[in-house]
């Protein structure tokens, strides 16, 4: 916990960089714990006269000099508050005290001269200011001048405190010198608007002021009284939609920037704003055509580049949005705002160390930039430096310990660590700042689902998409928790996935058209495959094998590669490919088009619900014929993919009511395998030498809920001598290892007979595991077929297609139908059978590497010309059907 001085001290810190309301909630901090303390009542209100909250300022003020009358600061604090709140013979009397109390210093026999300046100039002997003063003083203006215009103005309120327009100047010129956190501009303002109440110029200052300090009702009222004046002034009407928008009033907003272009059509700040307007209204390609009219007026209007490329980027035009931020800092090079949102956009499409480039630069330009910290973190963190991206997210945090963009990417990189509990309370901060803050809420479920907490995990991700309707990735991340769901039945998890399909997919119905492909049945097909996962990704065990042995005579290969950070197994794959195509920084519709514009006649989704899926693009139909394969290991839910490549195991007759897809069955397995090349050599059972049993599971923490510990359990009960492994990169910290053992604790299981940790790579754990146990409902994958080519057979539980599944198809491709259980008990007792004659598991294990190599796990080209004859039976079915 922080001490009073630290509080105070960083507080202090923020209120001098300008960071008020940051400062404020700090002080109000210092108060809770002490509301009497002289110098946190001090600061307080040093801080509320500033912002023109003059009632409660003067309250603290009052309270401060209270408790401490000997502390000079603060009867000047008091005085000078009471001067700017017009209680100038209140201020004379408190300084006159002070005075009177030996706190005679320089600085209070000038304020009092001030106070005794301001007293005269209420009367009515005051000198009217020399005409001259305001001739030079806008000679100054209009020559550019503003430093000497500022002194000069400042001269004039000293002289001539009761003239409005040395005021009005002065406020106006700090307000558009930048310096909008400082309330001084305000105060200045509102003294010129009480000289002189109705100048329209100093309403829309005055207007303006407020906006930057955030008083927005202050602000719009200010400009609608300067509209009662000059109702026909389109800067007016421009701010007011600016304070409007920001009110969170875009159609109002629209409103008054359409006013103003109806005044004067050319006005390029108001079809800027306009802009905005329709932005956030929605309304992209209209907002785009507003940038682009500002720039035919102005092609040198940094605003207007910096807006277009804003909007670019939400059309997922990324790469012309870059162009677009780029030219904003040719005309503005120092602005540290268009170098993070530049820096946004390259992190977009993989360019991660060009975007740490534009974040350094921000950061001289700004040192107490949270949002570069922030969007620096982040793309440390892509680069694989986690350290370093903690640190970023850290600094961002001293500036503002409520920045909830670094509290919830912290919990990101945390969950990455294997840090779940640190990631949990980043997470819950996050939340406990912006409780409606969607991301968070996202990244929140990802963590609790990873704590056996599914149903949570799956409330998050639906209030996130309460709270952001097409939110796709939240509700994408639910339907992967459901899949796991030990107690969900399979028809409720597919009625979510219609549900998905309903909100996200069947809209884009409308862009549906006939495709020109040529409708030859026995022509070279062009496949596209769609994936993010062309890189060093357990996924390519599985595909690479194909790629590199598809008949390049019978299909053409195009891959559509929305791969973040290429690596060497990217190479090879660009390798396979006919052509490449990046799509990172493609939108949904334009990377559609490029689909069709290729004439691709079969579209393969290689992702599912998984991260960096495209199944947008898919819900487009941009190809003849689509489906999906290996990716996810189920249903997309889209009702515009025709067909889900799989076997019987994986998907029996009978289960095609689960499916949005029609079930297009190859033969068993429907996958093949490419094993790592250093997995070694296949080890003698370790029972043998040790004289008991060890099971084994490389599986994520999501896949072991109370189903599987209770079994797990029971079978540890029948082999009182029997060991479990459970090595997984979800169980890297003692918080998690603790939290799984005491789940078998309950069951009796003693935490002796758990190894529980993470080994990478785990060829080591299999070499000293005699039997694997699959997981259930959904079984696990890539893991199962690694087990096995170490010599590793497994117990698996046969349940909800198709993920359930997938532990079948593997041992049924593998020969080794025994190992399948139909329920729970069987699976128990299949395991105890096997792990009681170590003779017969001996003899399997030795021979498992050699029966999997001479079968179809193993035989590449086989299964590239098993894939192609169904592509071939799907085309020519295509074919029929337009005939």
């Amino acid at each position: 916990m922080k001490t009073f001085s630290d509080l105070l001290a960083e507080g202090l810190a923020h209120h001098g960089a300008g960071r008020l309301d940051i400062a404020e909630g700090l002080y109000r901090r210092l108060l809770e714990r002490d509301a009497d303390h002289p110098e946190a009542n001090h600061v307080l209100g040093v801080l509320e006269v500033e912002r023109g909250r003059f009632e409660s300022g003067l309250t603290h003020l009052q309270r401060a000099l209270e408790r401490s009358p000997e502390t000079g600061a603060y009867w000047q604090s008091l005085a000078e508050g009471l001067l700017l709140a017009g209680q100038s013979e209140d201020a004379l009397s408190v300084l006159e005290q002070a005075l009177a109390s030996g706190l005679d210093t320089s600085a209070t026999r000038e304020l009092k001269a001030r106070i005794e300046r301001a007293i005269m100039g209420d009367g009515p002997v005051q000198a009217e200011p020399v005409r001259a003063d305001h001739d030079r003083l806008l000679d100054l203006l209009r020559a550019g001048r503003l430093a000497q215009a500022e002194s000069l103005a400042r001269q004039l309120t000293e002289t001539a405190p009761t003239d409005p327009f040395g005021w009005k100047v002065l406020g106006t010129l700090l307000t558009q010198g930048k310096r909008e956190q400082d309330a001084l501009p305000v105060l200045e303002l509102e003294l010129a608007l009480r000289l002189a109440p109705g100048d329209a110029e100093t309403l829309n200052s005055l207007g303006r002021a407020y906006q930057s300090q955030q008083r927005l009702e202050d602000a719009v009222d200010s400009y609608r009284k300067a509209l009662e004046i000059q109702s026909d002034s389109p800067e007016i009407w421009n701010n007011l939609g600016i304070s409007q928008q920001s009110q969170g009033y875009p159609n109002q907003a629209l409103a008054s920037f359409e006013r103003a272009l109806t005044l004067q059509p050319d006005y390029v700040k108001a079809h800027n704003s306009r802009g905005r307007a329709l932005r956030e209204l929605g309304r992209v390609e209209e907002a785009l055509a507003c940038h682009d009219r500002a720039l035919n007026l102005d092609p040198k209007n940094a605003d207007a580049h910096n807006n277009r490329g804003l909007t670019l980027m939400l059309l997922g035009r990324i790469g012309e949005a870059i162009a677009s931020y780029t030219q904003a800092l040719l005309l503005r090079p120092e602005d540290a705002d268009t170098l993070i949102v530049l820096g946004l956009a390259l992190s977009d499409v993989g360019r991660f160390d060009e975007a740490l480039t534009c974040y350094k630069h921000a950061l001289a330009i700004a040192p107490d930039s949270v949002p570069a910290y922030v969007n620096q973190g982040i793309s440390m963190h892509y680069l694989g430096r986690d350290d370093t991206a903690l640190a970023c997210f850290d600094q961002a945090l001293s500036i503002d310990p409520d920045a909830i963009e670094a509290w919830s990417n912290r919990g990101i990189v945390m969950q990455h660590l294997g840090r779940k509990e640190e990631a949990l309370t980043a997470l819950n901060r996050a939340l406990e700042i912006k409780p409606d803050f969607a991301m968070a809420l996202n990244n929140r479920g990802n963590v609790l689902k990873d704590q056996d907490r599914l149903d949570d995990a799956i409330a998050d991700y639906m209030k996130a998409v309460d709270i952001k309707p097409d939110f796709a990735v939240a509700y994408s991340n639910a339907l992967f928790v459901l899949n796991y769901h030990p107690d969900k039945p399979a028809g409720e998890i597919f009625a979510a996935y219609r549900d998905f399909n309903r909100r996200y997919c069947e809209p884009h119905r409308v862009v549906w058209r006939a495709h020109a492909n040529d409708r030859d049945p026995e022509r070279r097909l062009r496949v596209g495959y769609v994936s993010a996962d062309y890189r060093g990704h357990s996924a390519h065990y599985f595909l690479e094998p194909l790629l590199a042995n598809h008949d390049k005579g019978i299909v053409e290969i195009t891959a559509y590669s929305q791969v973040l950070r290429e690596d060497v197994v990217t190479t090879r794959f660009r390798d396979d490919a006919d052509r490449w195509v990046k799509t990172l920084g493609m939108s949904d519709s334009a990377l559609a088009e490029r689909i069709r514009a290729d004439r691709i006649d079969i579209l393969v989704d290689l992702a599912g619900h998984t991260g960096g899926n495209r199944l947008e693009v898919f819900a487009r139909r941009p190809a003849p014929v689509s489906l999906s394969w290996m990716g996810y290991g189920y249903t997309t839910g889209l009702t515009a993919i025709d067909y889900f490549l799989t076997d019987e195991v994986m998907a029996p007759p009978g289960s095609e009511a689960l499916f949005a897809e029609q079930p297009w069955r190859i033969a068993v397995p429907s996958l093949v395998y490419r094993p790592a090349p250093d997995m070694g050599a296949v080890s003698p059972l370790p029972a043998l030498a040790r004289g008991h049993v060890t099971f084994g599971t490389l599986t994520r923490s999501i896949r072991i809920n109370h189903r599987t510990v209770r079994v797990w359990s029971a079978i540890l009960d029948r082999l009182p001598a029997a060991r479990l492994v459970i090595d997984s990169k979800d169980f890297t910290t003692v918080s998690m290892q603790r939290a799984l053992a005491a789940r078998f604790a309950t069951h009796g299981i003693a935490a002796e007979r758990l190894a529980i940790g993470y080994s990478s790579p785990p060829w080591g754990v299999l070499r000293s595991t005699d039997i694997g146990l699959d997981c259930f409902p959904h079984n696990s994958g890539t893991t199962l077929i690694e087990s096995l080519y170490m010599g590793v057979p497994y117990v698996t539980l046969a349940g909800r297609p198709s993920v359930g599944r997938i532990g079948g198809m593997m041992l049924t491709g593998a020969g080794l139908e025994d190992w399948i259980a139909v329920s729970e008990d069987e699976y128990i007792e299949k395991a105890v059978a096997l792990a009681s004659d170590l003779e017969r598991l001996a003899t399997l294990r030795s021979g498992l590497r050699a029966r999997l190599e001479a079968g179809p796990w193993r035989d590449e080209a086989g299964f590239a010309r098993r894939v192609e004859a169904a592509y071939r039976a799907m085309w020519r079915r295509w074919c029929a059907e337009q005939a």
